[in-house]
């Protein structure tokens, strides 16, 4: 079976990433499973360029195909706050419930029509022979007044989806796949990989 790296030390995303790409035949490994053991600078200025420098130095590091991605929240009336620094918002160990609170405090007294805000998710393959791909996709939705939900992590509780009248924290796993920026990134993704050789 062809194996493949995911660049990411964080279970949630390898369990949501692994249920994506469930119909390839492919094995998908944790840098832990795989070995790897590298210090990765995240210094780039876009989503895109974070996820290839991820990318790029797992392949390296394991000689397999390696996907990385990067993603954040971009809320407009914060002018795209956090974006690519979504992670490390108000400081590396500060909780997600911290974030949350402050990103609602923030917003308080914005109508709901300017509370627009959207996750993205750059998605990159890097092969061993040094071939690179990405694929950039969004969700859109809004900024909640509260926090809302248990399925999901980091910003779902905030982020407010009109079309389902719940927070992403709120919708089942597999609802939350089907329109994900992180589930329709690596759906392109796993289209392309389908009848590559790696």
């Amino acid at each position: 079976m062809k194996k493949l790296v995911f660049a990411t030390g964080n279970m949630n995303k390898l369990r949501e990433i692994k249920q994506i790409l469930e119909g390839l035949d492919v094995e998908v490994l944790s840098m832990k499973e795989a070995g790897v053991d590298v210090d990765i600078v995240e210094d780039g200025t876009t989503f895109e360029e974070n996820a290839l420098i991820k990318a790029r130095a797992v392949s390296k590091a394991s000689g397999h195909l390696a996907l990385a991605d990067d993603s954040g929240l971009e809320v407009d009336a914060l002018d795209k706050e956090p974006g690519i620094y979504s992670a490390r918002y108000m400081g590396e160990d500060t909780s997600y419930d911290i974030k949350n609170a402050n990103i609602i405090e923030r917003l308080e007294g914005v109508p709901d029509e300017k509370r627009t805000a959207r996750f993205v998710c750059a998605m990159a393959a890097v092969f061993p022979d040094g071939t690179e791909k990405t694929f950039v996709r969004t969700m859109e939705g809004r900024i909640g007044y509260e926090i809302a939900g248990a399925n999901g992590f980091g910003y779902d509780p905030i982020f407010y989806l009109p079309e389902y009248g719940k927070t992403s924290a709120e919708i089942s796993p597999e609802e939350k796949n089907a329109i994900s920026h992180r589930g329709k990134a690596l759906r392109a993704l796993a289209d392309y990989l389908k009848d590559k050789d790696f």
